[in-house]
């Protein structure tokens, strides 16, 4: 629902923010890492993922997107909930985290308050290989240009196809067509061959 939020930064504090962006003030919970490297200015963008449950709709704000697709793989798992995740992401730094699960380095978790062993099995268990197969520079996404394969790449991840198919289909319609198409031709070529 919401991507990110951009405002005047009105409240800081470890545990959440409150953000005025157009005359709202939206109530941010954060983790530790992200109050760490908000901007001493007034001005403030988090990206943002709303948590809806039966008695509350609850945000939480993160400061790159790489922390937020950490936290989301952090929540599908069964057992660990938002307030879970944030421990974690407050506890040690995302890269430190996202190492810990691809070595298997089940003490590393297990130190962190919430998280018991069977826990740390289950994250590493389940998060391993995605992470592994995302490689190390997920946590750093670059928010400069794309190119037409990587705009192409996400648009069709986003619909539900698997990344190195979606990855192979786009190359083979680069080869093809010279790596002269637009984003919108690229994912047409695409969608009739996957």
């Amino acid at each position: 629902m919401y991507d990110y939020i951009d405002g005047k930064l009105a409240f800081k504090s470890p545990a959440h923010v409150v953000i005025d962006a157009g005359g709202v003030g939206y109530h941010i919970n954060i983790s530790v890492n992200t109050f760490s490297q908000l901007p001493a200015g007034e001005r403030c963008k988090l990206f943002v993922w709303l948590h809806v449950k039966e008695d509350a709709h609850t945000l939480y704000g993160f400061v790159s997107e790489g922390e937020r697709k950490l936290f989301l793989h952090l929540v599908s798992i069964s057992g660990i909930g938002p307030n879970t995740a944030r421990m974690m992401l407050s506890s040690i730094t995302p890269d430190e985290i996202r190492n810990a699960i691809v070595q298997g380095n089940v003490p590393l978790i297990q130190r962190i308050k919430g998280i018991g062993p069977k826990s740390a099995q289950r994250i590493i268990l389940e998060l391993q290989d995605k992470l592994r197969k995302e490689g190390p520079d997920t946590l750093t996404v670059i928010t400069g240009l794309k190119t037409v394969k990587e705009e192409a790449l996400s648009a069709l991840v986003m619909l539900g196809f698997v990344r190195n198919v979606a990855e192979k289909t786009l190359d083979s319609e680069i080869n093809k067509n010279g790596g002269t198409l637009t984003v919108e031709q690229l994912i047409k070529l695409a969608l009739k061959s996957l």
